[in-house]
């Protein structure tokens, strides 16, 4: 009986689910086309907030985030939850796999909010994506030109119970283009115990229906957000800057 109860509660919040994704096209449709920067951001993260209320997920958050750009934010990878988490609380676009772009209504919705697609088998499509960046990076008078670009540098997740090396090809945009990196660390945690959490991890033969099912099967689900200080390369090539910014990660993860 208990198993069936939450089987159909977990249902009940699917439906949620698809339809706060809808709302979310509608938003677009109605309010983008003559919407600031500004105000985009902020119709994207109070939409993220309620997914994430209504998925189970709650926010506990350390440090400033940076609202202003020009800005590179580079965050430990565990799930496609951490997309939602990241848009909560900061106003980032992001860099992810060509993959999303073909998932239903969430590509849609990707695209529209601004995210840069890379094909990450692809070294000649990386340096494209790198130049992309650092325009959006650069000085300028364009409204689009000082944007908070948001990567994952691992280049794919973990289980969330380490931080793999950050690769450095994305950094390059910083180095290139003057910008400073704020390093994210993200951490799922268990609401009554609060040790780590694995249930959010989308790692291996793991597809996005099974993992968002587990998710709304499990108990509530805490997501914690580290920003460190944002920093300068001071004359750091992309490699030493990409191993310094994957232990401040980590230093701030086993915090």
């Amino acid at each position: 009986m208990a198993r069936l109860l939450g089987a159909l509660h977990a249902l009940a919040k699917t439906l949620r689910c698809i339809a706060h994704l809808l709302h979310g096209m509608w938003t677009i449709r109605k309010h983008f086309g003559s919407a600031s920067s500004a105000q985009k951001s902020q119709h994207i993260s109070h939409w993220a907030r309620q997914f994430l209320a209504i998925l189970g997920v709650q926010l506990r958050t350390t440090g400033t985030a940076v609202v202003d750009g020009p800005l590179l934010v580079v965050a430990n990878h565990i799930s496609w939850l951490d997309i939602l988490v990241m848009l909560a609380v900061q106003p980032v676009r992001f860099v992810s796999k060509s993959d999303i772009k073909s998932w239903p209504l969430i590509g849609w919705l990707a695209t529209h909010a601004g995210t840069l697609y890379i094909e990450r088998a692809s070294r000649r499509d990386a340096m494209r994506v790198v130049h992309h960046i650092a325009d959006a990076l650069g000085p300028g008078t364009d409204a689009q030109a000082a944007q908070i670009i948001a990567v994952f540098p691992e280049g794919t997740t973990s289980d969330g119970s380490l931080v793999l090396p950050f690769h450095a090809n994305l950094i390059q945009a910083a180095v290139s283009a003057h910008a400073p990196v704020q390093a994210v660390a993200l951490r799922y945690l268990d609401a009554v115990t609060g040790a780590l959490n694995l249930t959010p991890a989308y790692i291996d033969d793991d597809t996005l229906v099974s993992s968002v099912w587990r998710l709304l099967s499990s108990p509530p689900v805490v997501a914690t957000v580290h920003f460190a200080q944002p920093e300068g390369a001071n004359g750091r090539d992309r490699r030493v800057w990409a191993a310094d910014l994957q232990r401040a990660v980590q230093s701030a993860w086993l915090g």
